[in-house]
């Protein structure tokens, strides 16, 4: 491989390479695509060191009005290569074209967004006493480390990174191997923003978890946004607890829909199907769990388990294709493996996908979508987040029952609600444990509004006003003003 084509960090305004050099591949094939130098610990180190720098040095922390132009700026020149985004992410993620351009529709938008949260972070001062006034003050936290997964890790890099420069902090991005062209390419695009400081953004390439742990263990780095699992999600809470860290999480998800007999079916499968195989179901927000109500359960399960026959999977490069890859083989045998055990454990096979043996998907990682009836919550395979395009479908009479199924595990992350009653969705709302619910919709994720997770599903918000709580301390400041009488 040329030096050109390997991904190097990006560290205090310049690229740094380290001494492991790593594999990237396309999981639509098994190719090889190109490099990248595998981070560890002393280059996570001098990331910090930068970001450290450039915070206490530098006067990004105190000119709202320069971190408004840098983000609007950084949003303008994602714009003019988003042609690029979707490439990458369609080559080295596995997205289908329309799924790579759904997720990169979402940066500059973050971005345009967060630009006028730097200029809102208003504080407030009044008299508390003749002659005594006092202030509270709104400042940046510091060094923000921000954990990248790599499903979706174009948008979710900037998700958490455009709110924590708004309130002025810089940042140590740790971005995962999967995603190294991403990397790389947010790398050639961050030197085109005059306004931002060398040192602000500093972005390092790991296959690991040592500039991870390094992050969430440094005293340095005060804040820390973490995307990912729930079982990695508690590490990182554990551990930082031990500074007392601020620690912004969102983790796993079982998101259901909740299928009323009063429902548009022909939406509610569409949707359903889609919900099942976009990003061939690597999203934290993967509708997994179908509740359907008795009077239509029959029909609707049939004519979900026909759509989901029929999906056809194959790489960004066939317009036919219906569904992508999942990002290795590990993970093929990890679902089907997660399947199987479901299988053994009582629950019906509707739809039994499984690998592909297609020949001519042979060197790829793709998944035939699969439909299984549980005859109850307790199965891990309702439980547990599969992270694959599998379906369990489960039968309900009432609103209540409907409610009761939907918050039986320890998520809530999102869930959607599908009736034509004006009523029912906002009674059905107010009652689910999950932070985000889409009526008659699924997935209806909004930048300028609030985003997280009810239970195991995280902690603190992404998007909207509520972005920049974590990334910003409040200091109050008294003084006593009159004169001193004589």
């Amino acid at each position: 491989m040329t030096r050109e084509n390997t991904a190097r960090h990006w560290i205090d305004g310049t690229h740094v390479e380290s001494s492991r050099v790593s594999e990237s591949v396309n999981p639509a094939t098994g190719e090889v695509i190109g490099t990248y130098t595998d981070g560890d610990a002393t280059v996570g180190q001098a990331a910090i060191d930068a970001a450290s720098r450039t915070f206490r040095e530098s006067s990004w922390r105190l000119d709202p009005m320069v971190r408004a132009t840098a983000l609007s700026h950084l949003a303008d020149a994602y714009d003019q290569r988003m042609g690029e985004v979707v490439d990458t992410l369609c080559e080295e993620n596995g997205k289908l074209r329309r799924e790579a351009g759904f997720e990169a529709h979402f940066i500059s938008r973050a971005l345009r967004f967060a630009a006028g949260l730097a200029l809102q972070p208003h504080g407030r001062v009044t008299d508390t006493h003749p002659g005594r006034q006092a202030l509270s003050l709104r400042q940046a936290v510091g060094v923000a480390g921000i954990v990248v997964p790599w499903n979706s890790p174009a948008y979710l890099c900037i998700r958490a990174l455009a709110p924590a420069l708004a309130a002025g902090c810089t940042a140590v991005v740790k971005m995962p191997g999967q995603a190294a062209r991403t990397a790389a390419l947010m790398s050639d695009i961050l030197p085109s923003v005059p306004e931002l400081p060398a040192g602000a953004v500093n972005v390092v390439i790991e296959s690991g978890s040592d500039v991870a742990r390094l992050l969430v263990d440094s005293p340095q780095v005060p804040v820390i946004s973490f995307t990912g699992s729930t079982a990695t999600g508690r590490l990182v809470a554990q551990a930082a607890a031990a500074r007392f860290k601020r620690v912004g999480l969102e983790l796993g998800g079982k998101t259901p829909h909740l299928v009323f007999a009063d429902a548009d079916v022909n939406a509610a499968l569409a949707t359903a199907v889609a919900s099942s195989t976009v990003f061939a179901g690597q999203f934290c927000m993967t509708g997994s769990r179908v509740l359907v109500q008795r009077e239509i359960a029959d029909e609707f399960t049939a004519a979900l388990a026909e759509r989901l026959q029929s999906v056809r999977p194959g790489p960004a490069s066939d317009p036919a294709s219906e569904i992508g890859p999942l990002i290795d083989k590990a993970s093929v045998a990890r679902v089907d493996a997660a399947v199987e055990a479901a299988i053994a454990a009582g629950a019906k096979p509707i739809v039994r996908g499984g690998p592909s043996t297609r020949p001519d998907l042979a060197g790829g990682a793709f998944y035939h979508p699969t439909l299984l009836s549980v005859p109850d919550s307790s199965l891990p395979i309702v439980q547990e987040e599969t992270f694959g395009p599998v379906q369990t479908v489960q039968v309900f009479d009432t609103e209540e029952e409907a409610i009761a199924l939907a918050n039986d595990t320890e998520y809530g992350l999102s869930a959607c609600i599908w009736s034509r009653d004006a009523d029912r969705p906002v009674r059905v709302a107010r009652g689910l444990d999950a932070g985000l619910i889409s009526v008659n919709s699924w997935a209806n994720l909004t930048v300028e509004f609030e985003e997280g997770g009810f239970k195991s599903s995280g902690v603190g918000r992404l998007g909207g006003l509520a972005s920049v709580e974590d990334f910003l301390e409040t200091k109050q400041i008294t003084q006593d003003y009159a004169p001193v009488p004589h």
